[in-house]
């Protein structure tokens, strides 16, 4: 049974997340942190998902996103898969950047 991925476009993305509600989490390792974060993300890991998805509200949309899109699109897959409203941030951070969308200091 293959699942869907929701993926949002970093303009999608971003209005999404402005009307409020949302979680945010970084699946990067912390290493790649200095590269830009989205406010008031949390980090976990894609190697610790499985061990801490209990971190992220099941009734919540979820904006899940890594370097590319990659990692988080597999982190969005197994996590739809455990019926969560997750969706990917397509080309991950670094389409972010490009789109010239705000980072945390």
């Amino acid at each position: 049974m293959s699942v869907d991925v929701s993926e949002l476009s970093p303009a999608e993305a971003a209005a999404r997340l402005r009307e409020g509600g949302w979680q945010i989490v970084d699946v990067r390792t912390p290493e790649e942190r200095p590269d830009g974060v989205i406010d008031g993300d949390v980090l976990i890991p894609l190697d610790e998902l499985s061990a801490r998805a209990g971190e992220i509200d099941p009734a919540r949309p979820s904006l899940i996103y890594c370097r590319s899109g990659a990692r988080s699109a597999m982190a969005v897959s197994a996590l739809r898969a455990a019926g969560y409203d997750a969706h990917n941030l397509a080309g991950g951070m670094l389409a972010w950047l490009d789109a010239g969308l705000p980072v945390a200091d």
